[in-house]
């Protein structure tokens, strides 16, 4: 059993009473004096030439200050991306301007043109209505394949093409592939679709601007998931500042699933007001801004094939993916098609020749970046998908074609390039198998069957690569940035300590698990342990939290922080017990001599370290604060088996998710109570997915589904209470603490595990479907059974 607090205790939610009791401190609660207020005029079409802003009546409106076009950032970088992706011919991807306000053209609905500056938010938005802009229409390009055809519309003058890239991975084993997939004794090909989504995070963004004359220096608060690179990012590459004289505040954040990572216009376009006028400057996105304004998800086009031998071993995976980029690359865009996706193409199981074609292609649309998962719900809803249609056209039972194609030895390389260092798939499933009563199945489908309703069966397995790593492999890969993390342990002289974090918490509850790390350490109640983050003048150097990196790499950071100080205080107590350092053990919050009574409590080498009358000089400076960072070797490899029982209404084709099982390996867990949240909402987010969310557009790029009237969320009587697992560890081998990430996996397994269901209810009652495109709504669900 863990100690009361330490590694494996469920202890709830420190944060979550100020987050309860309304005490929380989020970007819009911050209001500095004197503030003024910007509303952002939005392109209302999808693509044209801009050839006149006139502002000249709006500057005259009450309250105006100033308003600020494309001209006035004639001289200041554009949005920069954080990734540089080059293709299979050897060539760099092609990547256009990002201005922060429009010039010379408008390229999607939602780009900003103007900017009003105002004393109130009302004043400025009734000016920005006054501004007359001057649009010629040009056609709009949404279809990702005819946006490549030869004289396409193109939605960047000053590009060859609509094609950012065209990538092969890896291309050395495309010709493997093809003769594998030509001499198979089967070959199942399926094409579908991943479609867009809005991130939808319950805080839209907001950014503060303020400035300070008297030291040159700027200040950024912002709902950002990476405060540290935002810093970088708007610093060096926007707006010239440099990095000490600009700070980036993120304090607590309502939630970001990605849509957070990234820098974008409405922060530089804030910190460049203040700076300009002298006074700090508010923005707060409207739910209706955020849905033509923050970076959206997925928007893939793939067509998949999986051979098979005689005896039903895969052999080969061939993929062909259009990626949909938007209208401008994200920061993380270009990697999230390509090296978290086709990494992740091999799946569970060990398939020999696998070759994945990913060609990005730009639209008239909001720009596509990392969505909770980021290429690896991508994946794996291809692999599971085509496996499950496999299974059926051969007739054989899915979860046994799975298991029979399982990697079962590890370290397992796989032909994309990646090496899983530990797993037990046979295990997951034998737990799946367990807690979702797969044997008591045939009982409840035939009860569904009795009241008039089809009953479907759907599994599914994943595995994610998370905590993003090493830097000099991902360097070598196109990114544009280290992706390591750093952590300082500052111990005070009665004990407590302070722990300042290169991650970010919006949800993930650092608060909590980081204090039951380093207390399990030390010996002492988390109680005494505070967590600081989100400020770029308080803390490290850090890469921020996303892609289930937090306690993988910042964690590790603060292990070998901790140990540091471990390392240090053991001198200290040594000199206090007239003993060797070799000699002293650290528990439960005191230092002994080994062998001995001999002890001094924790407190009292703390106060020992910052009033040094007896100390150790000569070898030891006074004070007790590390930092370390930390550079991960290797992917973290969570995995899992999932499993869904759905009702379908063959009247209406209504889908009611009736029972959901999760059993996932995430190695060691730090916090079962937090890691059950973490999956809770991951898969509330896939069955989003997989039933109701779909980001759609018209043919002339205007969205039509820009609010919660046209864009379904999930809710609470659309999921079901889940059983979920994580019995089954296999501790990661290459960071201290064995942990892997829990974060996206509920948002990887769940959308093909319903989709499988849905199609085994059809197929129950003699339907002939294959394969449904999500959401799968009820017209789509009875058109498909209509034939």
């Amino acid at each position: 059993m863990p100690a009361d607090g330490g590694i494996g205790a469920a202890t709830p939610r420190r944060e979550d009473v100020r987050f309860l009791t309304g005490a929380g401190n989020y970007t819009d609660d911050i209001n500095l004096k004197g503030q003024a207020y910007v509303h952002f005029l939005r392109s209302d079409v999808a693509h044209g030439t801009l050839n006149n802003v006139d502002t000249a009546s709006a500057e005259e409106m009450p309250g105006v200050i100033r308003i600020f076009t494309g001209e006035d950032f004639a001289d200041v970088g554009g949005i920069p991306c954080g990734w540089q992706v080059t293709d299979k011919h050897g060539e760099p991807m092609q990547e256009p301007a990002h201005p922060v306000l429009a010039r010379g053209k408008v390229c999607h609905v939602g780009d900003p043109i103007a900017a009003v500056v105002a004393e109130t938010y009302e004043q400025a938005r009734d000016a920005a209505e006054a501004i007359e802009v001057d649009i010629d229409d040009l056609p709009a390009v949404m279809d990702m394949k005819a946006a490549l055809a030869d004289g396409a519309t193109k939605v960047h003058d000053d590009l060859s093409s609509n094609l950012c890239y065209d990538w092969g991975f890896i291309e050395d084993n495309k010709a493997a592939v093809g003769e594998a997939i030509a001499n198979a004794a089967h070959v199942t090909t399926l094409e579908l679709v991943n479609q867009r989504l809005v991130a939808n995070p319950m805080e839209p963004r907001v950014a503060v601007g303020d400035y300070h004359r008297a030291n040159d220096e700027s200040t950024l608060y912002t709902t950002s998931q990476n405060p540290h690179v935002i810093r970088l990012l708007m610093g060096a590459f926007v707006l010239g500042i440099p990095e000490h004289k600009l700070r980036v505040v993120a304090p607590d954040v309502g939630g970001g699933f990605g849509s957070k990572i990234y820098h974008y216009a409405e922060e530089a376009f804030c910190t460049f007001a203040a700076r300009a006028l002298n006074r700090p400057v508010k923005w707060t996105s409207s739910r209706s801004e955020a849905f033509i304004s923050d970076a959206q998800g997925r928007d893939h086009v793939t067509k998949i094939e999986l051979a098979l031998d005689a005896d039903n071993n895969f052999t080969a995976i061939r993929t062909e993916t259009y990626a949909n980029m938007g209208a401008y690359l994200s920061t993380f865009a270009p990697c999230v098609p390509t090296y978290l996706h086709g990494t992740l193409m091999a799946g569970n199981y060990k398939t020999p020749n696998i070759y994945v074609n990913v060609k990005a292609v730009f639209t008239n649309t909001v720009p596509v970046d990392a969505y909770r998962g980021a290429g690896r719900p991508e994946a794996t809803y291809q692999i599971e998908r085509v496996i499950d249609k496999a299974a059926r056209e051969l007739g054989v039972d899915p979860i046994a074609l799975r298991r029979q194609n399982f990697i079962t030895e590890f370290p397992y390389a796989t032909p994309v390039a990646v090496e899983y260092d530990t797993g037990d798939y046979t295990a997951t499933m034998d737990k799946l198998e367990e807690i979702a009563d797969v044997a008591g199945f045939a009982a409840r489908r035939a009860e569904s069957e009795a009241r008039g309703k089809l009953r479907g069966f759907g599994v599914n397995c994943y595995i994610e690569a998370c905590g993003i790593a090493p830097s000099a492999l991902v360097g070598a890969l196109g990114a544009r940035a280290g992706l390591y993390d750093a952590a300082t342990v500052r111990v005070n002289a009665t004990g407590s300590i302070s722990v300042m974090v290169g991650a970010h918490s919006h949800g993930q509850g650092h608060e909590t698990s980081f204090p039951q790390v380093v207390a399990e350490m030390l010996g002492i109640d988390p109680s005494m342990i505070d967590i600081v983050h989100g400020d770029t003048a308080r803390i490290p150097f850090g890469m921020g939290t996303y892609g289930s990196r937090s306690l993988a790499v910042c964690g590790s950071a603060m292990v070998r922080a901790t140990e540091k100080i471990i390392a240090k205080a053991k001198k200290i107590a040594a000199h206090m017990l007239e003993a060797s350092d070799a000699d002293i053990e650290l528990k439960d919050g005191q230092f002994t001599v080994a062998g001995t009574d001999k002890s001094v409590a924790w407190g009292d080498v703390t106060l020992a370290a910052y009033v040094p009358h007896n100390y150790p000089i000569e070898d030891v400076e006074p004070g007790l604060e590390e930092t370390a960072f930390y550079d991960p070797a290797n992917f973290t490899y969570p995995a899992g088996a999932y499993a869904c029982e759905v009702e379908v209404d063959p009247e209406t084709g209504k889908v009611t998710i009736e029972r959901f099982a999760a059993a996932d390996d995430f190695g060691n867990i730090i916090n079962p109570m937090i890691v059950d949240g973490q999956v809770h909402g991951g898969l509330g987010q896939g069955i989003g997915q997989a039933l109701l969310e779909s980001c759609a557009y018209d043919e002339s790029g205007q969205l039509l589904t820009g609010s919660y009237m046209d864009y379904a969320m999930p809710r609470a009587d659309d999921v079901p209470f889940y059983a979920v697992d994580h019995s089954c560890q296999t501790p990661c081998t290459h960071n201290p603490l064995g942990v892997k990430g829990c974060g996206e996996a509920g948002a990887i397994g769940s959308p093909p595990t319903v989709v499988n269901a849905v199609v085994d209810a059809l197929q129950s009652a003699g339907h002939n479907v294959t394969h449904i495109d999500m959401p799968l709504s009820p017209s789509r669900v009875w058109q498909a059974m209509q034939g």
